[in-house]
């Protein structure tokens, strides 16, 4: 059984908020890095792509800044902010080239994968 959209907690245990409405992000690409059973990848972290990361992950297989109007995704440009997955930003992480994330928008999923200390660390100041 799916999570109900309203149940979806972020990895502070409160409410999880949206992440992106443009470019539209999110496994289901409803704009929030929810937890949906399909999405093996677990697309859990809320980050605010880098060009170091955009460059790491094409290097690692996954190229997210060339379009690909097939699929309805734009391609992504340093500053926007994008349900990735949560194995690929620690992978970036240990190799120094983990992006920003938004905790408030990270799902509670990326524990899996992730420490909250190391997503704390990278933590976007998003309150100002």
């Amino acid at each position: 059984m799916v999570t109900k959209r309203n149940d979806q907690r972020n990895v502070l245990g409160t409410e999880l908020k949206s992440c992106s409405f443009d470019p539209l992000t999110g496994f289901t690409r409803s704009g929030s890095c929810e937890g949906h059973e399909a999405d093996f990848g677990c697309h859990a972290v809320c980050a605010q792509v880098t060009e170091q990361f955009l460059e790491f992950s094409r290097l690692a297989g996954n190229d997210l800044s060339t379009p690909r109007p097939e699929y309805e995704f734009p391609g992504l440009k340093p500053g926007d902010r994008w349900c990735v997955c949560a194995a690929r930003w620690e992978e970036a992480r240990l190799a120094g080239k983990a992006p920003p994330v938004i905790l408030e928008s990270t799902h509670a999923a990326a524990l899996e994968h992730v420490q909250l200390a190391e997503l704390r660390r990278h933590a976007l100041d998003v309150s100002g």
